[in-house]
């Protein structure tokens, strides 16, 4: 299927994608982590993306459309994708329903994922990665050793930066004024489908399969 999964960040789309894409094929394309990864290697485009990340801003259009477009096109010969954090905004939605209508590959579905801002803010702000090996915590419900360090490696874990309360409800600002009005967007295309996103993971995926008409086998 060619899938696009809509909602706040921390509202466990990301997870859901990964889990959808090896049980069913096809491409998973996360905008996010593939800036991050520019960020990392600091290439031209991550240096002027990472002020905006910091800030919990949306990364200007013309930084990011091109690497989308050269990703979808390079892997839709799979004719099976699944986009994660793109489009966030109205012009990026119409610039992207062009390019795939161009390719004959249009969206067939897209997932809102709906959580509560409080629960969000609590989700992310627990968050701690291991420098290390790149394991993921949170203080509440999956910490790491009481000393700080990674329990799989010893590794000394962190928060991002873009993990603050402060940046996290700038987030949350952000994609309530710029990213809500995609829903209607796609409300009006007749593809949209919204999924209770509290609850554990496997509760979250069997949504997914009644609404999708999926079966995800483990």
């Amino acid at each position: 299927m060619r899938l696009l999964f809509l909602g706040p960040p921390g509202c466990g789309k990301g997870t859901q994608a990964k889990h959808v894409v090896e049980r069913t094929g096809g491409t998973y394309i996360a905008s996010g982590d593939m800036l991050r990864e520019e960020v990392k290697n600091q290439t031209d485009l991550g240096k002027k993306a990472k002020s905006y990340m910091k800030a919990g801003d949306l990364v200007p259009d013309d930084l990011i459309i091109n690497m989308i477009r050269k990703k979808i096109e390079r892997d839709i010969e799979n004719a099976s994708f699944l986009l994660d954090g793109f489009p966030r905004t109205i012009p990026q939605a119409e610039a992207l329903g062009m390019m795939l209508d161009g390719l004959n590959q249009p969206l067939q579905k897209a997932v809102d994922f709906q959580v509560a801002d409080d629960e969000i803010i609590d989700r992310i702000t627990g968050r701690r990665l291991c420098a290390t090996c790149s394991a993921v915590y949170h203080v509440k419900w999956n910490p790491p050793k009481s000393d700080g360090s990674c329990s799989a490696c010893g590794g000394d874990t962190y928060q991002r930066p873009d993990d603050s309360v402060e940046t996290v409800k700038n987030r949350l600002q952000v994609y309530h004024r710029q990213t809500e009005p995609l829903l209607q967007y796609y409300r009006d295309k007749g593809i949209l489908v919204s999924i209770n996103g509290s609850g554990d993971i496997s509760e979250i995926t069997a949504r997914i399969e009644q609404s999708l008409g999926l079966t995800l086998k483990a």
